[in-house]
């Protein structure tokens, strides 16, 4: 049995063996363990066997962390410190501004290698990834009679 009183762990659940193995673990009987997590002892009883009424009841991970802090010893918990949070808020924001640093070198580098590139391939007359020799025909403007006009008229003026 391990600080926490389940063997493994697989994901974010509890079988009911290990779910009923950590309440004999912590000492507890269903009635206590049941009023520790803020439950009916019925529901205990469903998580011990797995199911209701012939239908399948997992643990859920909330009552899985639930055990997990009684079994460290925590029987109440009101969120951080003010100085917790402000050092939570401080390390954030830190890896927030590590991470746009990151973010913005790795554009450079892009930026950089697809620049020498277009250079290699211009130098050797190529363009795209393909090796093809530039041979794409500039595509015809479209022809209107509006566009037309207006061409007559630039033409003319």
């Amino acid at each position: 049995m391990t600080a926490n009183g389940f063997q493994r762990l697989k994901g974010n659940t509890v079988t009911p063996a290990e779910f009923k193995r950590w309440r004999k673990w912590m000492g507890l009987s269903q009635k206590e363990a049941a009023s520790a997590l803020g439950l009916k002892r019925r529901v205990v009883q469903y998580y011990e066997k797995g199911e209701r009424d012939g239908e399948a009841v997992n643990v859920p991970r909330s009552v899985y962390l639930a055990c997990y802090a009684l079994a460290a010893g925590v029987t109440s918990y009101c969120g951080p410190t003010e100085e917790e949070a402000l050092a939570l808020q401080e390390v954030r924001a830190k890896e927030k501004k590590e991470r746009k640093a990151r973010d913005k070198a790795q554009k450079r580098r892009e930026r950089a290698e697809l620049a020498a590139v277009e250079a290699d391939l211009a130098a050797r007359g190529e363009t795209g990834t393909t090796g093809s020799t530039n041979s794409i025909e500039p595509t015809p403007a479209i022809s209107t009679p509006k566009a037309s006009e207006e061409a007559s008229a630039q033409k003319a003026g």
